[in-house]
């Protein structure tokens, strides 16, 4: 699914075409031997942001005459989740006037009642810091929202998103533990298992806090 970019548009228009999207995939999933009932949603750093926002904030799926129960879960890669304060020009015209900018933060939003999240990021991420991941994990927790985060060790962020290519499969664990997530989670909604498990080389929720350069 594509959404409008700026300067075309400002927040949160890229977020409501992220929820037109999941509207159509429901009305249309069975079409394409899909099963409107397990949706996911997933994206890669601006996308992850627009993913987690449909997951937290319910106005948007509210609007398109749908809740977020519509999703099975959110797998967001890289993404920006609690960036403020904003310090590019663009990403102030982007998010602003001023007094919006709490709203496109999907920090913000979390209120326990989310669908399941599966968080992946680089620790030797520069451009998305760790800090956002780690910082959203934690306020679910708060919570009592269902989250699973995986860190990997090392992986920047153009290689997050690179690595599902084909070519680049082998030489990393972000396809299997996506797939990983959603099989498990498709299996506990129909009671036929557990909850996904961090796989061993992540540190997971056992993740020190964030020094200010993450």
């Amino acid at each position: 699914a594509d959404y409008r970019l700026y300067p075309e548009v400002r927040f949160p228009a890229f977020v409501e075409d992220g929820a037109q999207a999941v509207r159509w995939a429901r009305a249309h999933a069975r079409q394409y031997g899909g099963d409107p009932q397990k949706l996911f949603v997933m994206g890669h750093s601006a996308g992850a942001h627009i993913a987690a926002l449909l997951a937290l904030d319910p106005r948007y799926l509210q609007a398109v005459g749908g809740e977020r129960g519509w999703l099975s879960g959110m797998i967001g890669l890289a993404g920006a989740y609690d960036f403020l304060p904003l310090t590019d020009d663009d990403l102030k015209d982007i998010f602003g006037p001023p007094e919006r900018y709490p709203l496109s933060q999907p920090i913000n939003h979390v209120d326990g009642h989310n669908p399941p999240l599966l968080l992946l990021h680089g620790r030797t991420d520069t451009t998305v810091r760790l800090k956002n991941t780690v910082n959203l994990a934690a306020r679910i927790r708060a919570r009592g929202g269902p989250v699973q985060t995986v860190i990997y060790p090392v992986m920047g962020h153009v290689r997050m998103i690179a690595s599902l290519a084909p070519p680049l499969r082998q030489v990393s664990r972000v396809l299997d533990d996506i797939a990983g997530f959603i099989d498990a989670q498709a299996k506990l909604n129909a009671g036929l298992g557990s909850a996904f498990k961090p796989p061993l080389y992540s540190i997971g929720s056992a993740h020190p806090a964030p020094t200010d350069k993450e």
